[in-house]
């Protein structure tokens, strides 16, 4: 279908996803660009291609062709891009492998590289707390390079979670520069779970008092930013 009116109900529709509230409505996202469309593809959550390209047409999903300004009303990048997909949110699954549970996490960028990280670093969930950034947020799946679709993440109370994690017999470790054991000294097993905290306050105080052990990473200046010190502790995780 070709549709060249910016007043075009689908353009509307289209547009609207660009925010959370709409997102959370409809159960569905926006994905920009060849390389998240892939992904995208790949995981089986594209409903409808909006490109300025025919040649970009995949059998059996619905296709539109549009023009460059209507792609500019619908993208969120400044320079714009030739194809965008309508997808459904991600299923979530079951609490599996290690697991990494964000508290309050508010940097889209963050997010994204402790996405990244995690399939990375063969952690397996990700647990958002209900007060963390919207994981369909556009900044979030860009930095996520995709990677989004390639771990199992839930959203939900960080206490129920911790409470399920124990149930399983997980080792939950979380974060304190002050309080914590040296990183490099910590032998963790196959059922762990660790909690990063938000970017300025850490972990909030109710779910220290919840946790096995507290541990911190030995740095030369005041703090690291949360998605770099994620990373690290996911590559002393799995070695």
């Amino acid at each position: 279908m070709k549709i060249e009116s910016l007043n075009n109900s689908k353009v509307k529709e289209w547009a609207k996803l660009k925010e959370k509230k709409y997102r959370d409505e409809t159960g569905y996202f926006l994905v920009e660009g060849d390389h998240l469309m892939n992904s995208a593809m790949v995981k089986g959550v594209v409903k409808e291609i909006i490109s300025t390209d025919e040649t970009l047409k995949i059998p059996d999903i619905p296709f539109y062709l549009v023009t460059p300004a209507i792609i500019k009303k619908i993208s969120n990048q400044i320079n714009g891009t030739k194809v965008i997909g309508v997808c459904k949110k991600l299923p979530e699954k079951e609490i599996c492998g290690n697991v990494c549970l964000l508290d309050n996490i508010q940097d889209p960028g963050n997010l994204g590289t402790i996405i990244r990280s995690a399939v990375a670093f063969d952690i397996k969930t990700i647990i958002l707390s209900n007060d963390s950034v919207d994981l369909y947020n556009d900044k979030v799946i860009r930095a996520s390079e995709g990677m989004l679709f390639h771990i199992n993440i839930i959203r939900m109370d960080l206490k129920d979670a911790i409470k399920e994690l124990k149930e399983k017999k997980y080792m939950i470790y979380g974060t304190d520069v002050i309080k914590g054991k040296v990183l490099k000294e910590i032998t963790f097993n196959d059922k762990t779970a660790i909690i990063i905290g938000n970017e300025g306050q850490g972990m909030k105080e109710e779910l220290k008092m919840l946790c096995d052990s507290m541990i911190h990473i030995p740095i030369n200046c005041e703090s690291l930013n949360a998605g770099v010190a994620a990373s690290i502790i996911f590559y002393e995780v799995t070695k």
